[in-house]
């Protein structure tokens, strides 16, 4: 799927929430700038989130209502770090957990994770891969 806008990403995202079901755990994977923020934006609206849905990086996760679990591994070293930090803490609740960077804790990693994949065609596109 190509979306042409941050917009169409964000609408993307939006109907693709409605696939999600608690508990489940979403791993984003593409570059630095890909538009994976954009898409966790999207996702919350579509879950009912009116906040403000801002990059983790510095806090690791950010959690919106206990609906959203947006994470952000790309400081992480391991998968023991991520487990010191706590976060594996909430890949048992109901809320639903998104997880940018996410190779840097594979190792810990429930078995059944949905995948979506955003690529950085040029300065509006994406394509946007569910797997």
């Amino acid at each position: 799927m190509k979306t042409s806008s941050r917009e169409e990403t964000i609408a993307f995202a939006k109907n693709y929430a409605k696939s999600l079901q608690s508990g489940d755990i979403l791993l984003l994977s593409g570059d630095l700038g890909a538009g994976k923020t954009t898409f966790v934006q999207g996702l919350a609206s579509g879950l009912g989130i009116a906040e403000e849905i801002t990059s983790p990086t510095y806090a690791y996760m950010n959690n919106y209502n206990d609906k959203l679990y947006h994470f952000d591994c790309y400081r992480i070293q391991n998968a023991m770090e991520a487990e010191v930090l706590g976060l594996t803490d909430y890949f048992d609740l109901d809320g639903i957990c998104v997880i940018e960077w996410a190779e840097n804790i594979l190792d810990i990693l429930p078995a059944e994770c949905k995948k979506i994949i955003l690529k950085k065609i040029d300065e509006n596109t994406r394509e946007i891969e569910v797997l």
